[in-house]
């Protein structure tokens, strides 16, 4: 089995194995450039955007920079925004839905390293040699989710459609759809309904309107 079909079998892979390295260098180097590209530069962004990610879907816009770890393993939907400082390691796959905005240094991390410090150090592969190992779990984000600035989510979550994540929290479990959650760890904070609506702030709704 190769390092990469590890990775989605959920089993400990060296990340210090060649191919793997060199699939991350090539990302790693397209996000550098993309840190070097102006705002208004969105044909050569849209180019670079579109080697980075397995797949990004129309109408998207990232702020820039990001630091994307592998890039072929994350795929994101339609009319995403991405703020300041995007990073997304993404060993195991990361699945974004259709319109989902995140502010500022959001972090989606799915790695796992070993708890014992002996065997972070290495452990031993079939034939007896010793290497750095990590596992990985999948992230999962639905539809028209929202994710306040310095976010983290953490390997192996769920967060289901229509959700919003309070700025800083830390995510380790999954978050039902319909949910305002927040904290560190992340909770459930209350389930999120029609009384949300702007309708009900008419001082902040001011003149404009809420519907298409």
């Amino acid at each position: 089995m190769r390092e990469e079909e590890k990775i989605f079998a959920g089993v400990l892979f060296a990340p210090g194995d060649q191919s793997l390295r060199d699939s991350k260098l090539k990302t790693h180097n397209l996000c550098s450039e993309y840190n070097l590209t102006f705002e208004d530069e969105t044909e050569r962004r849209a180019k670079l955007i579109a080697k980075i990610f397995a797949s990004f879907g129309e109408g998207g816009f990232i702020q820039g920079p990001i630091f994307i770890h592998y890039g072929t393993h994350t795929t994101i939907g339609s009319h995403f925004f991405g703020n300041f400082n995007l990073t997304i390691q993404d060993d195991a796959r990361v699945e974004i839905g259709n319109h989902c905005s995140f502010g500022p240094n959001v972090t989606i991390v799915t790695p796992v390293h070993p708890m014992l410090p002996d065997e972070r150090r290495g452990i031993m592969d079939k034939d007896g040699n010793v290497k750095h190992m990590c596992y990985a779990k999948p992230v999962m984000i639905g539809n028209d989710c929202w994710l306040g600035a310095n976010v983290v989510v953490c390997p192996g979550v769920t967060i289901g459609d229509n959700c919003v994540i309070g700025a800083g929290s830390v995510v380790v479990k999954d978050i039902p759809a319909n949910s305002f959650a927040a904290g560190n760890p992340c909770r459930v904070i209350r389930e999120l309904t029609e009384a949300d609506s702007m309708i009900y702030k008419p001082e902040i709704l001011g003149n404009n309107t809420v519907g298409k």
